[in-house]
């Protein structure tokens, strides 16, 4: 790592002095087995770390959350029955203190606006390398914002240009939870059983939704899910 009197590849603040002084837990949340276990494997290679949970789901990596309390949940973007976007949003709301870094395979602006606006402090690219994955636990274990530079060009992008908004940031976690559903194929009927609303209100959730994204059907809402790498194909 370069330190602050040269000009810094990653926007974060490290006291090395405290440095894997302390056990810190983590929760690796994938619905890949192979990359679930790759990034098992780098982090548990680092002193003092411990890979406390494994989810395959966002809604498993919720709920272990809950149950485990760890202090840094490392967690991808594309995951079945709830994105971990918007699991990293229910997280922090029951557990502030847990930080979140989130992995991608694909680059999307407003992906990482999104992440950050719900609490998460790090947004790393599959395709980078898995050191940044390293740094990035170790600033967030002390609750540090850790930034790398391909992130941090969308980030003051916004600074530069402020109106820049796209229609998708418009939309509600909850709303984009029932986008990802209808778009895997579940009903009404299905995505009010699945969230815990009535039939009735998962219908006028999807109207809402598609007056906001200008669609009127469900095929729009896939291409906008797809788009926006609320799932995959």
């Amino acid at each position: 790592m370069e330190s602050l009197s040269t000009p810094p590849n990653i926007l974060h603040f490290p006291d090395r002095q405290t440095k894997n002084a302390r056990t810190v837990r983590i929760l690796v949340a994938d619905d890949h087995d192979f990359i679930r276990q790759g990034t098992c494997a780098v982090l548990e290679r680092q002193p003092g770390w411990e890979v406390c949970g494994l989810a395959a789901t966002g809604r498993e990596a919720v709920a272990q959350a809950s149950q485990l309390k760890p202090d840094v949940v490392v967690m991808d973007v594309s995951m079945p029955e709830l994105n971990g976007l918007d699991a990293a949003a229910q997280i922090k709301r029951q557990l502030p203190e847990t930080e979140i870094v989130l992995l991608s395979a694909h680059q999307s602006d407003e992906l990482i606006r999104s992440a950050f606006k719900a609490g998460v402090k790090s947004f790393i690219f599959k395709t980078e390398d898995h050191q940044l994955l390293v740094e990035s636990v170790e600033a967030l274990a002390r609750h540090e914002l850790f930034v790398t530079p391909k992130v941090s060009e969308v980030l003051f992008s916004d600074v530069i240009n402020p109106d820049q908004v796209e229609a998708g940031q418009r939309l509600s976690t909850r709303e984009r939870e029932i986008v990802q559903l209808l778009a895997e194929g579940k009903t009404n009927k299905e995505v009010g059983e699945t969230l815990g609303i009535t039939t009735r209100t998962a219908e006028n959730h999807r109207a809402i939704i598609m007056r906001k994204l200008g669609e009127d059907s469900v095929a729009g809402l896939v291409r906008y899910a797809i788009r926006n790498k609320l799932i995959e194909v």
